[in-house]
């Protein structure tokens, strides 16, 4: 007599025995998980935190190299101008910087560049630009920003940038470049210390001899700084073009109060960047901007408890960093996690969020709470 097992039951013995076999392999590999053996054999596989690889790094100038990376299954995609954060370890310490991508839209190979100029005592831009090599895994974030051209570029464009301040009008460029159509009337100008220092130099004086720009360069070092009030001396339809403006401040301020004057500010659109250098320690003073509250905590006491013990109200659950109910913005400094030792960063509008029961002060810091 042969008996016949419900479809139902088959399936429920099928669950038990793969949930078995989870708690086995959870056994034999605790404290890590198989999820975290996973991460080692396949980094950028489906369902993992969002990461990249990097596949090859070109120099550029002296001190800035193009980074290529194949971003892992989650990643969503971009459009030119935008910037995207990317987490690297430098020493044992993760640390998150923002970079603005030089890619197009759609590279054949479905990889992404961003391009780095080093800084003095710059972290991450000294590691990406001196030390990094071709296979190491970075964390990254999804692209965000506004300085885009929008899916009909203008007929008339202007870029004016400075230094690195390139790299996001690079990607807006040669996403027009290769689009289908005709390219519309692009000028750039552009200034750096030398005509060595320009980034992309090769790309843009080869654009500018097939005639897809006209291309202005301005070297600092032999004449001075470029002062936008005479903008006109050089692009004479300037008032005529949507302009992408990219630098240090000082150029952004006087483009926006040369356009404002002229009365057509609705028509620039800058985007700022600034080098920002952080000093981690153990604890540090720990303000919670929301209430206006500041207080001194070791590098042992987690923030959740640091909170409590100055008053501010905060979020919790578990307590044990399981349930993610104490989550909150790390506006500004430098945090460490209790667990691993990992130091995250954060300078404002980097939008990180923390695990406010399993994180100290690693430096000073600001949570939105």
């Amino acid at each position: 007599m042969t008996t016949t097992v419900p479809a139902t039951k088959r399936k429920q013995r099928t669950l038990s025995l793969r949930d078995r076999a989870v708690r086995f392999a959870e056994m034999i590999t605790t404290p890590l998980l198989p999820a975290d053996y996973l991460d080692i054999i396949s980094p950028l596989r489906s369902g993992a935190d969002l990461r990249g690889r990097i596949e090859a790094i070109h120099p550029e100038t002296r001190d800035a190299v193009t980074v290529v990376i194949r971003p892992g299954r989650g990643w969503r995609g971009h459009t030119p101008g935008q910037y995207i954060r990317i987490g690297v370890d430098v020493d044992g310490v993760r640390q998150w910087r923002a970079y603005s991508m030089t890619s197009p839209g759609d590279r054949p190979d479905g990889c992404i560049t961003i391009t780095v100029k080093a800084i003095p005592d710059g972290t991450v831009s000294n590691f990406l630009v001196r030390r990094a090599r071709a296979g190491t895994v970075i964390q990254l974030d999804q692209a965000t920003g506004d300085f885009v051209l929008g899916e009909q570029p203008p007929a008339k464009v202007l870029f004016v940038t400075a230094g690195s301040g390139i790299t996001p009008a690079m990607g807006m460029l040669r996403e027009v470049v290769q689009a289908a159509g005709a390219v519309p009337d692009i000028v750039m100008v552009h200034s750096a210390p030398t005509p060595q220092d320009v980034i992309f130099a090769g790309e843009l004086r080869m654009l500018a001899r097939q005639g897809q720009l006209r291309l202005i360069e301005r070297y600092t070092d032999a004449e001075g700084l470029l002062d936008i009030a005479t903008i006109g001396d050089v692009v004479e339809d300037w008032a005529e073009r949507e302009v992408w403006a990219c630098g240090p401040t000082g150029l952004l301020d006087a483009a926006e109060a040369h356009w404002t004057e002229a009365g057509i500010a609705d028509r620039l659109h800058t985007e700022r960047f600034r080098p920002t250098v952080l000093v981690t320690g153990e604890g540090g003073s720990v303000t919670f901007s929301k209430t206006e509250t500041t207080t001194e905590a070791d590098g042992s006491t987690p923030l959740l408890d640091a909170g409590e013990a100055a008053g501010v109200l905060m979020p919790s659950g578990c307590r044990m960093g399981i349930c993610f109910g104490c989550v909150a913005p790390l506006r500004e400094g430098a945090v460490r996690d209790l667990r691993t030792g990992d130091v995250t960063t954060a300078v404002p509008g980097d939008g990180v969020l923390v695990q406010t029961c399993i994180s100290a002060a690693a430096g000073t810091c600001d949570i939105e709470l």
